[in-house]
C-alpha cells in the first residue's frame, strides 16, 4: 500500500515565535480515512495547510503522492493541486456564481462536457440536499447551505485525496452524519480522506477510520502506527 502522504521531521513556525508543529513525522497511506483532532490551536488547520500545499514547513520532508513538495517546482504544483479536494472552514465560494456554478468548477477546469457535467453536479447537489438552491447565490444561502456546497466542489471531481477542516461545523447532526458518510462512501472507492474535527461524538459514528490527536503541535501516537502504517482504516489514539 503506497504512501499518499508523507511527512518527515516537519515543523511550522509563523514568525519569530515558537513552533506551531514540532517533528511531525507520519505517512497516510493510499486508500485511508484518518481524523484528526486535538484542543483548539493545537495545529489542525496549520496542518491541513501543510497537506494542501497553502502553507510551506520551516523545515522538513512532505510528499504527496511521491513528490517531495517542498523542493518541487512553484510552476509544478497546480498539477498536484488538482488531485486534492479540499473544503475550507470560511467555504471560499465564489459569491457571484450560483451553486450549481461553484460545484461545476472544478469540472470545468478538468475540461468535461456540459452534460456530464450537468449530470455530476445535479447529483451531488441532490445528495446534500440542495437541488431546489441550485439556482441560489451564496449571499442567500445559509451557512450551512454554504457548507454543503463547498463539500460538494470538493468532491465532485472524484480527487485522489480529500481534505477537509472542520466541514460539519454549520450543519445539524443528522446533516454532519450524512455529509461524512459521502466522504467514507468517496473512500471505499478508493480516495484517501482526512477531516479534521473536534466533534468527537461524530468520530465516533465510524470506528473504521483512524484518528490522529494533535497535542501543542505533535501527534500523539503512542503506538507508532502513524510512522509504519500497516493497512488502511486502523484505529489509533
Amino acid at each position: 500500500m503506497s504512501g499518499i502522504v508523507h511527512f518527515e521531521n516537519v515543523g511550522l513556525r509563523y514568525g519569530t515565535g515558537a513552533e506551531t508543529l514540532s517533528n511531525l513525522s507520519f505517512s497516510l497511506v493510499q486508500g485511508s480515512l484518518h481524523f484528526v483532532t486535538g484542543a483548539s490551536g493545537a495545529g489542525k488547520t496549520s496542518l491541513l495547510r501543510l497537506v494542501t500545499l497553502a502553507q510551506r514547513p520551516s523545515r522538513g520532508i512532505i510528499r504527496l503522492f511521491g513528490e517531495d513538495v517542498v523542493t518541487l517546482p512553484r510552476e509544478a504544483l497546480p498539477a498536484v493541486r488538482r488531485r486534492l479536494g479540499v473544503v475550507y472552514q470560511d467555504f471560499r465560494l465564489i459569491p457571484h456564481l450560483t451553486a450549481f456554478e461553484n460545484v461545476a468548477l472544478p469540472l470545468r477546469i478538468m475540461g468535461q462536457d456540459d452534460a456530464t457535467v450537468r449530470t455530476s453536479v445535479s447529483e451531488m447537489l441532490e445528495w446534500v440536499g440542495l437541488a431546489r438552491r441550485a439556482d441560489a447565490r451564496p449571499p442567500t444561502l445559509s451557512g450551512g447551505e454554504q457548507q454543503r456546497v463547498a463539500i460538494a466542489r470538493a468532491v465532485v471531481g472524484r480527487p485522489d485525496l480529500i481534505v477537509a477542516d472542520e466541514p460539519t461545523g454549520n450543519v445539524d447532526p443528522e446533516m454532519a452524519t450524512r455529509l461524512l458518510q459521502l466522504f467514507e462512501g468517496l473512500n471505499r472507492l478508493g480516495t484517501t480522506v482526512l477531516v479534521a474535527t473536534h466533534d468527537l461524538p461524530l468520530i465516533a459514528q465510524f470506528p473504521s477510520a483512524s484518528t490522529m490527536r494533535l497535542v501543542q503541535g505533535g501527534i500523539e501516537d503512542p503506538s507508532g502506527l502513524l510512522r509504519h502504517p500497516a493497512a488502511p482504516r486502523r484505529t489509533y489514539r
